[in-house]
């Protein structure tokens, strides 16, 4: 489970060229690196994933707290622009990874309550509700996404006006989510599949769904998914930018370098630092425009999160209801004491063999 402690790829890049003369910009720099330190990777089990979650969603919090001059928290597409405008790094929290809700649609709530606005709904393994990239090619998950459950979780962040984030997705939980979204979605941090063969990167028919839904696909700088090994450039992120933006379309891509997840780092794109000398290439380059650059660096962010908002706005004003569903807690058994790895997939697996649960236990559902 990873919190998004600062992003700064919002509104702030497409100015980044100016950046370079402000004289706080190493401050910020060192800022960043402070954060990613006290902010780690979280790797629990899943009896832990919640109580961990709010330990980092209070860890960031803090940390705005003490540092004010720098950062701002940052919960809606008004307070990321504010921030911007006063020379702040707007704080946006995010949970990576669906099993830090403990199977629990209250547990949902309450992270919104506490500022998060985005959630990726799985992260390097399965929940009982979805199924994840990293173990999509496994016989016993041909065909799985989303079970009911799971389109209750993606129908409530559409409710709140939480982001949808298929990155880590298997496809077809993506399928799946883009079928039941009434709000676009967007991948945080995946490329182009087409380039290099992961399932963490997207495939072609999948950028041509994200952006007829008015999505977004944001490329990762991980060596991996853009060089197909550990050694990649600058050149390679500028060949899935080019990619991704041919294929869906210059309003559905965007920048999610995953700096604070990520061991091999691309030639010329080792940290923020260096994002100016991304967009001075792209300016050198005449298909690039310097709209196209600012939709790159965060509009198109902000145009998705917008519309997400305004979705939740429509759903409020027909008087929609929060969601009661619940799980079947048969299917929780193998998963209390295992990691997020291969150990709760396994998990998962052993308990395929349950009977339906008896019908009337399901528990209500909200109006939506």
């Amino acid at each position: 489970m990873v919190l998004a402690a600062a992003t700064s790829v919002g509104v702030g890049v497409p100015l980044a060229l100016q950046a370079r003369r402000s004289a706080s910009l190493a401050q910020r720099l060192e800022l960043v690196t402070s954060l990613l330190q006290q902010v780690p990777l979280i790797d629990g089990q899943w009896k832990d994933a919640v109580p961990m979650s709010v330990e980092q969603i209070d860890v960031v919090r803090r940390l705005v707290e003490k540092y004010p001059q720098y950062l701002s928290l940052a919960t809606s597409v008004q307070e990321i622009e504010e921030s911007h405008s006063r020379g702040r790094i707007a704080s946006l929290l995010g949970v990576e990874g669906g099993h830090s809700l403990g199977a629990r649609l209250a547990v949902l709530r309450t992270f919104y309550q506490s500022g998060v606005r985005y959630l990726t709904l799985t992260h390097t393994c399965d929940t009982p509700w979805a199924t994840s990239a990293s173990t999509e090619t496994e016989e016993q998950n041909a065909g799985k996404g989303l079970n009911d459950f799971g389109r209750a979780v993606v129908l409530e962040m559409n409710r709140l006006g939480m982001i949808v984030d298929l990155s880590h997705t298997s496809r077809q939980t993506t399928l799946d989510a883009l079928e039941v979204s009434r709000a676009p979605v967007i991948f945080s941090h995946s490329s182009a599949r087409a380039l290099c063969n992961t399932t963490r990167n997207v495939p072609d028919d999948i950028l041509r769904l994200v952006a007829s839904r008015g999505g977004l696909v944001m490329v990762n700088f991980y060596s991996e998914f853009i060089g197909c090994g550990p050694n990649a450039t600058l050149v390679n992120v500028i060949e899935h930018l080019n990619y991704i933006r041919e294929v869906a379309g210059i309003d559905h891509v965007g920048l999610g370098a995953g700096y604070d997840g990520i061991n091999w780092t691309p030639e010329g794109l080792e940290d923020v630092s260096k994002y100016p000398y991304l967009f001075a290439e792209l300016l050198s380059d005449s298909t690039w425009t310097e709209e196209d650059l600012k939709k790159l660096a965060g509009q198109n962010f902000l145009r998705v999160f917008r519309r997400v908002e305004e979705v939740s706005r429509e759903l409020s004003s027909r008087q929609a209801t929060p969601r009661e569903d619940r799980i079947d807690p048969r299917q929780l058994l193998y998963t209390s004491a295992a990691r997020c790895s291969w150990e709760l997939s396994e998990a998962l697996s052993r308990q395929q063999q349950l009977p339906p649960q008896p019908e009337g236990e399901q528990g209500e559902q909200g109006e939506l």
